[in-house]
């Protein structure tokens, strides 16, 4: 059987091998016969004779077919110097394809426009596309909405950014709120204390609110009451202290430059033509009082 012939094979010497060789009894499959490689060679006269067989004797508008070599480039290399290229640079290979198409566009448009064969489209030019109108409305309302959602998410960043700035500057008036309020705490548990004779945070807090006042007043002044609002506070006063507001005072009751004796005592020019201290007694008596009661009734 195969196996078994394959099993001997394997158990035979090199010597006995190359005489199984020679007498032709190993199967292939099991040895490769290593050759020599051919050589290569560029057998041109046969490239040629190919070239001959194929080639149609068109006109060269029909053909259009430029043959040349890479666009000199004093910076990279000259068009003879094609040696220089090394094939496993990618910049290099890449390079030498683009200049030897740039020396063909520069060999065929000057034939082209000479044949006056047009090179440009038409200004005018409709080109069909390949994507139906239904496509393109839904690629556009995609991308609208893209642009939606972008347009939103920035403005919620910007609110998010003022919001943070907004309660940082709150919180800062704050805490400098309940650092002024601590150190006037400070200052008069200090004074209470005998520790301190400066009364500067009482004068500090009385010139913030007449800051704060004034500020207050300014605005008032800068708007404006109306012409109604002007007429009570002329006719009434601006309020404050009411009741005592008629009471003597140290001052008022020692300014004695508005007195005069005659007109206190009854005693002028006027008073003794009407008789005296019984002019003065307006009121009328019992009995005509009681008469002017009974006419009202």
């Amino acid at each position: 059987s195969d196996s078994d012939s394959g099993s001997e094979d394997s158990s035979l010497s090199d010597s006995e091998l190359q005489e199984a060789f020679a007498r032709g009894a190993l199967k292939p499959g099991l040895n490769v016969v290593l050759e020599e490689r051919p050589k290569r060679r560029n057998d041109t006269d046969g490239l040629k004779q190919c070239l001959a067989e194929f080639r149609q004797q068109l006109a060269w508008v029909e053909r259009l077919d430029v043959t040349l070599g890479p666009v000199a480039d004093p910076g990279f290399q000259s068009a003879s110097n094609t040696d220089a290229v090394d094939a496993e640079n990618d910049f290099q290979r890449e390079m030498s394809f683009y200049r030897q198409a740039q020396a063909a566009v520069l060999e065929a448009l000057p034939r082209l426009r000479k044949l006056q064969v047009p090179t440009r489209r038409p200004d005018d030019y409709f080109a069909e596309m390949a994507k139906s109108d239904q496509q393109m409305q839904k690629i556009r309302l995609k991308l609208k909405s893209k642009q939606e959602a972008m347009e939103r998410s920035e403005k919620a960043k910007q609110l998010r950014a003022m919001r943070k700035y907004g309660k940082k500057v709150q919180t800062e008036i704050l805490q400098r709120r309940q650092k002024e309020k601590k150190n006037m705490l400070n200052a008069v548990k200090k004074y209470q204390k005998g520790l301190s004779d400066k009364l500067d945070f009482l004068e500090d807090e009385q010139t913030s609110s007449q800051g704060n006042k004034k500020g207050g007043a300014n605005q008032r002044t800068k708007k404006g009451p109306n012409a109604k609002r002007r007429y009570k506070n002329q006719k009434f006063g601006f309020g404050g202290k009411k009741r005592g507001s008629k009471w003597n005072t140290k001052e008022s009751f020692n300014d004695v430059s508005s007195f005069q004796s005659k007109v206190a005592h009854n005693k002028g020019p006027g008073k003794a033509r009407k008789g005296g201290k019984k002019a003065l007694n307006k009121r009328p008596g019992k009995r005509a009082r009681q008469k002017m009661k009974n006419r009202a009734r």
